[in-house]
């Protein structure tokens, strides 16, 4: 799957569904806020993965949770390409970064 058509596709829906909204009517200096709070919204649901492991809420409810986070994911990355702040594919630079990742030393030479 291409991510950045699913990206597109993710942003879409969040749109529709008026998350977007107030980015229109910003001014250029609040979006970072508006972004910023879009990456605390991914660290929320990185913590809910947290939580239903922590408190065994089964494998249903982590797979949920980590869903939410390629989806706020995807959808904030289509929303700053559209808006000029990201110039690259999502999708070449996950492909390139897993490939870097691969030929990286065990544990990247951390030691524990």
């Amino acid at each position: 799957m291409n991510l950045d058509r699913l990206s597109s596709q993710l942003h879409e829906t969040a749109v529709e569904k008026g998350f977007w909204d107030v980015l229109g009517v910003l001014p250029e200096e609040d979006k970072f806020v508006f972004y910023a709070k879009q990456i605390a919204m991914i660290h929320s649901e990185a913590t809910e993965v947290l939580e239903a492991l922590r408190k065994s809420k089964g494998h249903s409810e982590v797979i949920e949770e980590l869903a939410d986070i390629i989806i706020r994911v995807c959808d904030l990355y289509e929303g700053l390409r559209l808006n000029g702040e990201v110039l690259f594919s999502l999708d070449k630079v996950v492909k390139s970064k897993a490939k870097v990742n691969k030929s990286r030393p065990k544990m990247h030479g951390v030691r524990g």
